[in-house]
């Protein structure tokens, strides 16, 4: 059974993931409305990846005998300045959940909750996986100065990103 703080903990942490979903998917509306489908195609799977953090989540509070509970989703911003804009949001975005994800772990320790902190070490490996995919286009996106040819060229690499479900192991 799961501790009341931690399952107050973890159910704060599934809103914040279920935001991360909707900010995304607003970056990759704003994108293909500007014509950049390989760009608004890898934050549509951006947008999948953090469905599939919020539900990893949901499932391990159901299986610790803790109850989900979800909250208002606050409206993300919908209009962006520049590709580069997006990118530079989006690094902040995640280094904002490894904090989230650094404070939650945390409260893991404090209740003794080994079975929890070992659940948390797979998101830890994961925000390091999403900070540099984050900062690795942006820096790219910076060479280019986010416009002409090299623009093009990466909107068109991005647009080939797939969504690969982490195996149960990982």
């Amino acid at each position: 059974m799961i501790s009341k703080k931690l399952q107050d903990a973890i159910n704060i942490q599934i809103n914040k993931e279920l935001y991360s979903e909707y900010l995304y998917l607003s970056m990759a509306a704003y994108l293909e409305s500007i014509g950049l489908s390989g760009c608004s195609h890898f934050f549509k799977i951006q947008v999948q990846e953090e469905r599939y953090h919020a539900m990893k989540f949901f499932n391990y509070m159901n299986e610790r005998g803790g109850r989900v509970i979800l909250d208002i989703i606050e409206q993300p911003q919908v209009d962006f300045n520049s590709p580069v804009e997006i990118f530079e949001l989006s690094l902040k975005h995640e280094e904002y959940v490894t904090k989230l994800i650094n404070e939650l772990m945390d409260v893991a320790i404090s209740e003794n909750d080994h079975a929890t902190k070992s659940f948390l070490n797979w998101y830890v490996d994961e925000q390091v996986e999403e900070e540099s995919s984050m900062d690795n286009i942006l820096n790219q996106l910076k060479l280019i100065d986010g416009k002409g040819q090299g623009m093009l060229m990466l909107d068109r690499e991005l647009g080939q990103r797939i969504f690969t479900p982490p195996t149960d192991s990982e």
